[in-house]
């Protein structure tokens, strides 16, 4: 003879709570009743009240056939034994036992067959009329354009077709507290639209069964649970799939906390994930048949493809307007000379892009700040970003950051920052400010510690009223799509900066290479005028000879250096002093017209324009425009300078009449080294310095250069802030 026992369940424990192994509970819920068959067809757990509920006579062991069931429950059992290998999906009959009917619904899973026979209060008929009103509304369902106006439709349907009291919307969030963005109520509820649940409601094991069984019904929770009876020694049955699955005592206290009587959940799954969750209560015991409660998971299942079809298009269009300012930013970058200042120019899109304020790039001991970051919490941030490396880093709140740092970037505690450069210390930091959040708790989310029959445990919250808590210090969370944009813009980035530097190592190389050979002339023609004057020559042409060629080599070492301090992120070392700019012009045109009075100069303009600048650089700069001017000009024609003064800005012209620029000329104008200037036979001694230095000056001090061509001449055009005093 057979010995019957209880599969009893778990003690919930303080210890285990996390960890209650909700999906084998031991017992079911009094509504329905369930037989478990073996894979060989014998009859191996069933729960105590299946002999009142279904009039049948049941024991252990006892064989498919001998168990006296309808032929077409027998049936779907053996189908389901068939496909045992594997979990299968629910097969569902409308069955008649004992005078009552019943939804009876079959699955298989971990080898069992579970078959579960659940009350049917209403008639096939009812339950028709009831699904084909939630079919008309799926069609509306799926034109909705917002998540909110989605979120919303999906709970009035739920609500007309179920008949609960509230259904409420929530969206998940990244670390699983819950928001209610959407809620349909019967009037003599108060609203919980806007409040938020707490992650600890829903245990990581709860979450899990949320997802393997996206609907859960519990018609009454003050039902007692039924045991599952069947042979001891065998594993538990896994009722992860089930319908008929008990409750945790734990979340059977927290909806009585709530005056909940009834309560169905329905999971919607995005990505694999579960994204939200439309959540019914009642406040009375309440059944809903299993094909109504089908038809809510069907409304849920188009909600979730929905919500995925809006998000994806959100995304997609969101990376393509990244990939469209990446292209355009790694362009610059291959064209223009200081990085630095090429991803700085296209700060706001990048802003844009990485959906953040403020930005703030450093390489090589320089750094630019663009948003309304100020620059002493941007020299923090700088000093505290963990050095050189591939590294993309991401810091929330002001406690992610070292200890040094906190005080100053309360602010602006979100960063994502990204190494574009190691070899030179170059960083592309985002940065989010705090968001101050007034978050509505439905209760306090803590959950007590009590004892009582069950020893101690963790107990939910007894209150649910209104609880308002003020966060701080804490920045909105960088999404995947933006990780993605910033990891693939770093990507290209440091591609952009390998090419740079092979570009930089090269030129490095010609200039050694030109400087020997450009330095031997002058120095060779110094030695024979010493050998000359040795000798008795004559001392006013060899003098002058000397001081020609030892100009020229002061030239090429000074552009040398500047090159130097440019290319290692020193910079020019402007001192900068209110001066005006047409005293400085007039002198450099002055020394021009003496040493080169073959050249015709045309001076106009305002003869008086106040800059903060350094004189000797910006003097640098006139030089350079002039020499450019004779060096690459049609001697026939004049070089006019124009001075003049705007409301703003103080615009200083050079032009010489010459052929137009082609495009590819135009596109290097202020790169070293150029070979159009290397071999120039009007400037032997120019390695294609002038207009690069000129262009980093104009740079340091605000302003800008610019090339035009107009009515036959070239134009090269400084525009500089006018002075602040």
């Amino acid at each position: 003879m057979s010995t019957e026992t209880t599969l009893d369940a778990p003690v919930l424990s303080l210890a285990n709570c996390a960890d209650e192994p909700i999906h084998v509970p031991g017992t079911v819920q009094r509504h329905g009743a369930m037989l478990v068959f073996d894979a060989f067809a014998m009859l191996e757990a069933w729960s105590a009240n299946a002999a009142e509920l279904l009039l049948l006579d049941v024991s252990n062991g006892m064989p498919l056939q001998s168990v006296e069931l309808p032929p077409p429950v027998r049936q779907m059992v053996e189908e389901c034994i068939a496909l045992s290998a594997g979990d299968a999906i629910p097969l569902v009959l409308a069955v008649e036992l004992g005078g009552q009917e019943f939804d009876c619904v079959a699955h298989t899973h971990c080898g069992r067959v579970i078959v579960e026979f659940e009350l049917r209060d209403v008639s096939l008929q009812t339950v028709g009329i009831f699904a084909l009103k939630a079919h008309s509304a799926l069609d509306r369902l799926k034109r909705q354009t917002t998540v909110r106006s989605l979120l919303q439709m999906a709970t009035d349907q739920v609500r007309d077709i179920t008949g609960f009291d509230r259904v409420m919307g929530y969206r998940f969030g990244p670390d699983g507290s819950g928001d209610v963005i959407a809620e349909s109520r019967c009037d003599s509820l108060a609203p919980l639209l806007g409040m938020r649940y707490p992650a600890s409601d829903i245990p990581e094991q709860a979450r899990r069964l949320y997802v393997l069984n996206t609907l859960r019904l519990i018609p009454d929770v003050r039902a007692m649970p039924v045991p599952l009876l069947g042979r001891s020694g065998r594993a538990p049955v896994d009722m992860s799939h089930s319908v008929l699955r008990s409750v945790s005592p734990v979340h059977i206290e927290y909806l009585r906390n709530m005056g909940v009587g009834a309560s169905m959940s329905v999971s919607v799954i995005v990505d694999g994930r579960l994204w939200g969750l439309l959540a019914c209560h009642h406040m009375n015991p309440r059944r809903v048949p299993y094909a109504i409660r089908m038809t809510a998971d069907v409304i849920a299942q188009v909600l979730a493809a929905t919500v995925q079809t809006l998000e994806a298009q959100r995304r997609a269009e969101t990376i393509a307007r990244a990939a469209d300012m990446r292209t355009d930013l790694m362009q610059a970058l291959l064209i223009g000379e200081d990085g630095l200042r090429e991803i700085a120019s296209r700060a706001a899109a990048i802003c844009a892009a990485l959906d953040c304020p403020a930005l703030i790039v450093t390489q090589s001991g320089r750094h630019v700040v663009h948003g309304e970051l100020d620059a002493e919490t941007a020299a923090v941030i700088v000093r505290a970003h963990p050095g050189a490396g591939d590294v993309l880093l991401q810091r929330l709140r002001a406690d992610d950051w070292p200890a040094a740092a906190r005080g100053h970037v309360l602010a602006w505690p979100g960063m994502l920052a990204m190494c574009f450069d190691p070899p030179t210390d170059g960083w592309m930091i985002a940065m989010r400010p705090e968001q101050v959040a007034s978050i509505r708790w439905a209760g306090k989310p803590e959950k007590s510690v009590k004892v009582g029959p069950m020893g101690a445990r963790l107990t939910p919250r007894g209150s649910f009223d209104e609880w308002l808590e003020t966060v701080r210090g804490r920045a909105e969370s960088w999404s995947p799509t933006h990780l993605l944009i910033a990891r693939q813009m770093q990507e290209e980035l440091h591609r952009a900066s390998i090419a740079r530097q092979s570009e930089t190592d090269l030129a490095r190389s010609q200039l050694m290479a030109m400087l020997g050979h450009d330095l031997r002339e002058p120095l060779h023609a110094i030695q024979m005028a010493a050998t000359l004057l040795q000798n008795g020559g004559a001392a006013a042409p060899m003098g002058l000879r000397i001081q020609n060629s030892s100009n020229r080599m002061s030239r090429l070492i000074s552009q040398v250096l500047d090159v130097s301090k440019i290319q290692t992120g020193i910079g020019l070392g402007s001192q900068m002093q209110r001066l005006d700019l047409a005293i400085v012009v007039g002198d450099v045109v002055g020394e021009a017209s003496i040493g080169y009075p073959e050249v015709v100069y045309r001076v106009t303009g305002d003869s008086c324009a106040m800059v903060d600048g350094d004189a000797d650089r910006l003097a640098q700069v006139a030089t350079n425009l002039l020499s450019n001017a004779r060096s690459h000009g049609l001697r026939t024609g004049s070089i006019d300078i124009s001075l003049k003064v705007g409301e703003r800005n103080v615009i200083f012209s050079v032009s010489n009449l010459a052929d137009a620029l082609n495009p590819a000329t135009v596109s290097s104008l202020y790169k070293p080294f150029k070979a159009a200037s290397l071999h120039n036979v009007r400037n032997r001694g120019g390695m294609g310095l002038g207009l690069y230095i000129t262009e980093r000056i104009v740079s340091e001090h605000g302003g800008r250069l610019t090339y035009s061509y107009a009515q036959g001449r070239v134009i090269f055009s400084v525009s500089l802030p006018l002075s602040a005093a």
